[in-house]
């Protein structure tokens, strides 16, 4: 590990970075979630690429080591206040952007099964970069559509969970991942504090697509202000075949 922070050691900030690797191990610690100096390694590894790729790609706004620690990777592992972290799951992260939750939750878990799907195929290649690198197994990164991979039978209703941080309102997100949840699975969407609204604007549809809400947890991440909710949605039943609608629909018009 301290191989690992003297890579940033010419821009002045090892210090400024052991001093929030502190605040990841406090808050890895307040999570309960178990941790190894090599799994604190590959978090480094992680970041380093990250900024280095974002000097030529648009993928994250947030820079700053402490704030990708507390937005990114401390928010990615909140899941862990929702699942059984004695169960393997077959997991698919929607809209994955630079990694998020998939990357964080890979590292921390390498028992679970990783899908990271991504609409734009840079992301996607950027993504497969860093699985090399951090030599991890049982995880891919794949380029398409929610709209036409939720059609394929090797993706349809065969996940275990479903996550996802992307920024969309929770009727045309369930409609985007409920399709790929197996009866009896989770979707489980990352939202801001107060999701109130958005969670009654999206019952129909929910309920439509096969799932019903079953949990939301509110919490702050630690160690700061940032207001989240976690929504937990259960797949009571299949989805309908004619759902999710044809690329670009679920967005401009979702299930009123």
């Amino acid at each position: 590990m301290e191989d690992s922070l003297k890579k940033f050691q010419d821009k002045g900030t090892e210090s400024k970075m052991k001093i929030s690797l502190e605040k990841f191990q406090n808050g890895l610690e307040q999570l309960e979630i178990p941790y190894t100096s090599q799994q604190l390694d590959q978090f480094l590894i992680f970041y380093e690429m990250l900024i280095e790729k974002n000097k030529v790609m648009n993928l994250t706004a947030i820079t700053e080591f402490e704030d990708v620690v507390e937005k990114h990777f401390l928010d990615s592992l909140s899941l862990v206040k929702l699942v059984d972290l004695k169960r393997k799951y077959y997991l698919l992260d929607l809209g994955t952007g630079a990694g998020f939750p998939g990357i964080p939750l890979k590292i921390m878990f390498p028992e679970w099964k990783i899908l990271l799907l991504d609409s734009l195929n840079k992301r996607v290649l950027f993504l497969r970069e860093v699985i090399g690198e951090l030599k991890l197994s049982d995880i891919s990164a794949v380029h398409g559509r929610a709209e036409e991979m939720a059609r394929k039978p090797e993706y349809r209703e065969h996940f275990d969970l479903c996550v996802s941080r992307a920024v969309a309102n929770l009727s045309s997100l369930s409609e985007y991942c409920i399709p790929f949840v197996k009866p009896g699975g989770k979707f489980i969407s990352y939202k801001s504090g107060e999701v109130e609204e958005e969670l009654d604007q999206a019952k129909k549809a929910i309920h439509v697509l096969g799932g019903t809400i079953e949990k939301v947890e509110k919490f702050t991440l630690v160690d700061t202000e940032f207001s989240r909710s976690l929504v937990q949605i259960g797949k009571k039943k299949k989805t309908p075949k004619q759902y999710p609608r044809k690329a670009g629909v679920p967005s401009k018009d979702p299930i009123k």
